[in-house]
């Protein structure tokens, strides 16, 4: 960030086949939870928080493993610890674009 500038960042997070198990495991569970789009933002914590928010605010009934997952792990705190050492701000404001 402090090289590149934070004004010439963009990050993107890609919702997308949603399971509970890292896609860094060989073999990940199955997706239970929809699609909920691309998100991005050139602040990645406001970005990550966003995501966060979105699978708990989904309308999805499958939602349930995937956030038992992410709060059994304590999830969150990634984006908390990364708010406090000045990476980002959790606070955002959603656009949409349907395109």
């Amino acid at each position: 960030m402090d090289y590149k500038g934070r004004e010439n960042i963009v990050y993107i997070n890609v919702a997308n086949r949603l399971s509970v198990d890292c896609d860094c495991s060989s073999h990940p569970e199955e997706p239970r939870m929809g699609d909920l789009g691309i998100f991005a933002s050139t602040d990645p914590v406001a970005l990550d928080q966003a995501c966060y928010d979105a699978v708990v605010n989904a309308g999805d009934p499958d939602k349930a493993a995937l956030i038992e997952r992410m709060d059994s792990r304590h999830g969150i705190h990634t984006v908390e610890a990364a708010a406090q050492h000045g990476l980002g701000v959790r606070k955002y404001e959603l656009l949409t674009l349907n395109v």
